[in-house]
């Protein structure tokens, strides 16, 4: 079932947000408001207006929190709303603040924010050293993401903070997913979020820092920062979006459902969860087999031989499987792409149906390798499956190893009909034209085609838009022993 969400301001003692929420999840006992947000310019703007409206607590949690526009403009709003008294603590994975010790010190100083990070790193300038002597620790990342607003709204999904995932150019980098939730599901993501908050990776700022790094009392963060060209032209576009007239006007759209939130146990970051407490092993409890269709959109997709068995399994059994990653020219991390590309020709063999998203055309600076542990500069960042077009994940969790066994996940598991059937379409008709359909020749070697017009097929005998240094390098990885570390 879906309703407007009236965002209007209301004057009482009850915060702005408890206002407009309570009675409408008091209209729907047990059932979470869902909002999808696929558009970049929209998951920007809840973040950014939601913080401006926050009056009580803003907890947030990220992998990769970006030092560009986007990411210092949501700082800036950070320390705006500890100004008018809101309670800040921010989460971040410390694999990804490379030059940001200082902001974050300024931000910590502040006496309504506290700062902590995840799995820190004792070296803060070369970083590598750390891995030669804490690699074990140091390999296991958190992947979660949220942000929760005065314990009444929260955003999960799979966006980090950073230009590149909120459309900041003319074109997005990113194709991802994010959902707005509200209701009974946002004290199950604010109760992990204290899990977290007081878990043992995580340490307090102040203890990782030298207090040579910290001599500058300073907590007002540079004034320039919203001062350029670039961040007036982008807050401009904010006004005229459809997302915030919406929000605005108070005819913005919720889906009613089921939600309930599935996390990995922190102590996955030291090594320490119990295995029955994974993430996979949980989303089969709940979610269980599908029975007809099973569609798979995720970023990295590293299946494992166990993985492949499972999913042969469910095919044999009848149930339609639809396959979306990232291809080799939309990936910049070929080792990841080798984990994948040494199993397609047995799911295909099988009648797996699989795709590979182009690259983004016209994006001049796509962004860059992170590394074995981070993401790659892809066009595809969403991590979302839907099953028997009844049951929908949103979140963090990639179909691959490192997420399954190393990094902690997290993300919503939502009973919509309305909702995994809107993402089966949008996964079909994107299919067309945005991906390369894969399929075997009739000498079983694997063939790319793309449609141009109505009837007319482009194949292409090998990795579309790649040299062919590239692709010698995933035969080359794809016969190592690293399978575990994709």
């Amino acid at each position: 079932m879906t309703e407007a969400l009236n965002l209007s301001p209301d004057l009482s003692d009850v915060s702005w947000l408890e206002e407009i929420v309570g009675p409408r999840s008091a209209r729907h006992p047990g059932l979470s408001g869902i909002h999808p947000l696929a558009d970049g310019l929209d998951a920007f703007a809840a973040r950014y207006l939601l913080m401006g409206k926050a009056e009580r607590t803003l907890d947030v949690q990220y992998y990769i929190w970006q030092n560009d526009m986007s990411g210092r403009l949501l700082f800036s709003a950070l320390l705006e709303a500890a100004g008018r008294g809101v309670k800040v603590r921010l989460l971040l994975d410390d694999n990804n603040t490379p030059g940001l010790d200082d902001t974050l010190a300024r931000l910590d100083r502040h006496p309504n924010i506290t700062v902590k990070l995840f799995n820190p790193f004792s070296f803060r300038t070369l970083r590598a050293l750390g891995y030669l002597s804490d690699f074990a620790r140091l390999n296991r990342r958190m992947h979660n993401k949220s942000f929760t607003v005065d314990g009444v709204a929260t955003i999960v999904g799979g966006r980090n903070v950073g230009d590149e995932y909120f459309a900041t150019g003319s074109e997005p980098l990113f194709a991802d997913l994010d959902v707005l939730a509200i209701g009974p599901v946002v004290a199950e993501v604010s109760n992990d979020f204290e899990r977290y908050w007081q878990s043992k990776p995580v340490a307090p700022l102040k203890s990782v820092l030298d207090e040579s790094e910290q001599q500058d009392g300073s907590v007002a963060l540079p004034p320039d920062w919203r001062d350029s060209e670039a961040v007036q032209r982008y807050l401009a576009r904010l006004e005229s979006s459809h997302f915030v007239s919406q929000l605005e006007q108070g005819t913005l759209r919720m889906t009613w459902a089921k939600a309930r939130l599935l996390s990995d146990d922190p102590r996955k970051g030291l090594g320490r969860a119990k295995r029955k407490s994974l993430l996979p092993q949980r989303m089969l409890e709940v979610i269980g087999a599908p029975q007809r269709q099973f569609d798979i959109i995720s970023a990295y997709f590293v299946p494992t031989r166990a993985g492949v068995a499972q999913l042969l399994a469910l095919k044999r059994r009848g149930v339609k499987i639809a396959i979306l990653t990232n291809s080799l020219a939309a990936n910049d991390v070929s080792v990841v792409h080798a984990g994948y590309a040494k199993w397609r020709k047995k799911l295909l063999r099988r009648g797996i149906e699989l795709y590979e998203l182009k690259p983004q055309s016209g994006v001049p600076d796509a962004p860059h390798d992170r590394g074995l542990t981070g993401n790659s500069g892809s066009s595809l960042h969403a991590k979302t499956f839907t099953v028997d077009q009844e049951t929908l994940f949103i979140g963090s969790f990639n179909f691959d190893p490192r997420s399954a066994v190393l990094n902690t996940e997290m993300g919503l598991v939502i009973e919509s009909e309305a909702l995994a059937r809107q993402t089966h379409q949008r996964f079909s008709a994107a299919m067309r034209d945005r991906a390369w359909a894969l399929r075997l020749d009739k000498w079983g070697r694997v063939n790319w085609v793309e449609y141009a017009g109505e009837a007319r097929e482009i194949v292409h005998k090998h990795e579309p838009r790649c040299t062919w240094v590239q692709r010698l390098l995933v035969r080359l990885v794809w016969r190592l022993p690293i399978e575990w570390l994709l």
